[in-house]
């Protein structure tokens, strides 16, 4: 019956929250007393009452954690050229939503380091990488790093990542376009990308996303993060494939590199070509014109990443992914 479980099963924070009505966070923040959060009386009530009646107990994992033995996350930045507003926004909030649950963020900014050095200095209760390979991962586990989780994974962070975050993203990004009349399109990369397969997922969903609208799939433009070397490579490019009209930018660098190439060659967007990007920024507000972006929503992000951390170190199921990225479209004039 709802609101009833399974006999033997121990409750989780899940259960906790399903019965009192409320969100995971909510949960954590009213059993470890939160004090930042306004949380009302009667919402309090209900999350205790329920806890009681299901007779939950955090894990030992999580015992630990409020009892202040490693109570690090630490999290594992990306390249510094691979930082954009986006990902700062994310930390940002990161920051704030594992402290409210009790946790401290450690922050770790990228090496040459094997991983595995960076996160044994640390012994952390929990580790979040932006590229972190499988047997990485595998190896925290053993040691007793409950919560591991990565950007580019195999875990349920990486696969919503790569999933549904990068479709909202792609399908937005191909339906402006073809809504603006555009039938023939491309896919533009600074050679910058140190984002592991990022930019082969991003390709692979634009191309299903072409493939669905019986377009042909975008023609590949990979240029280099300056303006002399984005002109040699746009105009060889241009001279493979004149009949493009717009262009789906990986992100505001390549955009920007796509733009600093245009002008070289004498081209102008949107009049010659359109030029969509992906993860707004301020830069994209200063372009010349002013970039058409993509916009993904932070909140969306870190939240869904704060929920799986806490139920990996709790011992919890994986929570429900979001069914996208919140994907938004910020109309400026380059399409």
């Amino acid at each position: 019956m709802p609101g009833h479980e399974s006999p033997g099963r121990r409750a989780t924070s899940a259960d906790v929250a399903r019965r009192a009505g409320v969100s995971r966070t909510t949960v954590s923040f009213v059993l470890n007393n939160t004090a930042s959060q306004s949380i009302s009386a009667e919402t309090r009530r209900r999350v205790l009452d329920a806890a009681r009646e299901l007779s939950y107990a955090p894990s030992p994992e999580a015992r630990a954690l409020s009892r202040g033995r490693s109570s690090s996350v630490l999290v594992y930045l990306p390249p510094a050229r691979s930082l954009t507003e986006n990902i700062g926004q994310i930390v940002e909030r990161l920051s704030e939503l594992f402290s409210e649950a009790g946790l401290s963020m450690v922050i770790h900014a990228w090496t040459r380091r094997p991983a595995a050095q960076v996160w044994s200095s640390v012994t952390p209760a929990a580790v979040l990488a932006w590229d972190l390979t499988d047997e990485d991962a595998q190896l925290m586990r053993g040691t007793g790093v409950r919560g591991v989780a990565s950007w580019t994974g195999s875990d349920a962070i990486g696969r919503w990542v790569t999933g549904s975050r990068e479709r909202d993203a792609a399908r937005l990004q191909v339906e402006t376009l073809v809504r603006a009349g555009h039938r023939v399109l491309g896919y533009a990369v600074t050679g910058a990308d140190h984002m592991h397969g990022v930019s082969q997922w991003r390709y692979e969903v634009l191309r299903r996303e072409c493939q669905e609208r019986g377009i042909p799939e975008p023609a590949v433009l990979q240029l280099p993060a300056d303006a002399h070397g984005a002109q040699t490579a746009l105009g060889e490019w241009r001279e493979r494939h004149p009949d493009v009209t717009g262009l789906c930018a990986h992100d505001t660098t390549a955009a920007l590199a796509v733009l600093a190439g245009m002008r070289r060659v004498g081209l102008r967007a949107p009049d010659d070509l359109a030029v969509l990007g992906v993860n707004d920024s301020s830069a994209a507000a200063l372009a010349d014109p002013p970039l058409t972006m993509v916009d993904l929503d932070a909140e969306i992000t870190a939240r869904y990443i704060v929920d799986v951390v806490l139920a990996l170190v709790n011992g919890e199921p994986e929570p429900s992914a979001p069914t996208g990225g919140g994907a938004s479209l910020v109309a400026r004039d380059s399409v």
